[in-house]
């Protein structure tokens, strides 16, 4: 007998293995079998992109745990479809669950560079590295259509204004020939997202962002273009992929890595629930020690939002997975990446402006 779509089940090409509930919806429903289902459960789920107006394009954060203090999202939802990402929670806020919703039900935002130039152009705005894109990834595969993202660079260049990207997809070497050119100003840095070397794992961790070996080459493309590129080792799931840590740093060194960061596992909100039910599903055997060890890593809980903890957790085991990046990092001699230039920036002309 078929089960309903929303009941658990892993799906080829896909992250979550269900939708829970928009928590802000007020009304719950729950699936039950009473014998006379008969609709069958795609194995395949279509990925869907609605349009939204962009009123505004930059987000602001006061965090103290972040490298910068405003970003840009050309979209909402991703089709990376990582089981583990952060920013699932977020896709309540369109009446739309952070389950399967947010990698199949995607939203582009359309008019958004157009209100990035409006917003440039203010006389206050005063001139500080945007990351792009932070919620979501600019170069998962929408964009190879959409092409948002490289309007965007393209408005930034323009404009002399530095921008910091975090990514997992292939598709950043589109845009080579706008990075080299912000580069060549001190304009952009990259950081290419690395989860394991495994791809039997990234196939079920990360279903749809580029193969282990792709991203490294991206890296190797990228810095011999010139352009700073670091590598992110993000997340590390304890009992899952630490032990790759210090393989993985290596491989981005070798690859052309200028420096690295890392973050621990976050499972805020719905994401806890998924991530144990993916676990369940690809690796029974580990769940328990897998869920164990986050939650020592979180003072007993599933996730624990405090600045200063979120990123890097607590604990003896949390303390040991630092330890270890700190001296590989070092070992490896990572030269770091270079400043950026935030002096050169020159507003957009608004409408009506004639010269320089």
């Amino acid at each position: 007998m078929a089960r309903p779509r929303d009941q658990a089940l892993a799906r080829k090409g896909r992250g979550a293995t269900f939708d829970p509930p928009n928590r802000f919806a007020p009304t719950r429903r729950a699936s039950v079998d009473d014998g006379w289902w008969q609709e069958a459960v795609p194995e395949r789920l279509a990925t869907e992109v609605a349009e939204e107006r962009a009123r505004s394009a930059l987000a602001w954060n006061r965090s103290p745990d972040l490298p910068f203090d405003r970003s840009l999202n050309p979209y909402r939802g991703c089709e990376h479809g990582c089981i583990y990402c952060y920013a699932r929670p977020s896709h309540a806020y369109w009446d739309l669950s952070p389950g399967l919703d947010f990698e199949t039900r995607l939203i582009a935002r359309h008019g958004l560079v157009e209100r990035l130039e409006e917003e440039l152009a203010q006389p206050r705005y005063a001139c500080r590295p945007i990351n792009l894109a932070g919620n979501t990834d600019a170069y998962q595969p929408l964009e190879a259509e959409r092409g948002t993202t490289r309007r965007v660079l393209a408005l930034l260049l323009d404009c002399r204004h530095p921008v910091t990207l975090v990514t997992k997809g292939a598709l950043v070497l589109r845009d080579l020939d706008l990075l080299e050119a912000l580069a060549e100003r001190r304009l952009v840095r990259v950081m290419v997202s690395l989860t394991s070397l495994d791809a039997t794992l990234k196939r079920v961790l990360e279903p749809r962002a580029a193969a282990p070996g792709t991203r490294l080459r991206v890296i190797e493309r990228l810095s011999e273009a010139g352009v700073p590129t670091g590598s992110l080792i993000s997340p590390v799931i304890p009992g899952l992929t630490d032990h790759e840590l210090e393989r993985l740093l290596s491989a981005s060194r070798e690859a052309g890595a200028r420096d690295a960061g890392w973050m621990l596992l976050r499972l805020p909100r719905e994401v806890a629930p998924l991530f144990e039910d993916w676990l369940r599903h690809h690796y029974p055997e580990r769940a328990a020690r897998v869920m164990s060890l986050i939650r020592q890593c979180r003072g007993g809980r599933d996730h624990d939002a405090r600045f200063g903890h979120r990123m890097r957790g607590q604990g003896v085991f949390a303390e040991l997975l630092d330890q270890r990046f700190r001296q590989a990092h070092r070992r490896l001699a990572f030269p770091g990446l270079p400043p950026l230039d935030t002096e050169g920036f020159r507003p957009p002309r608004r409408q009506g402006e004639l010269f320089d």
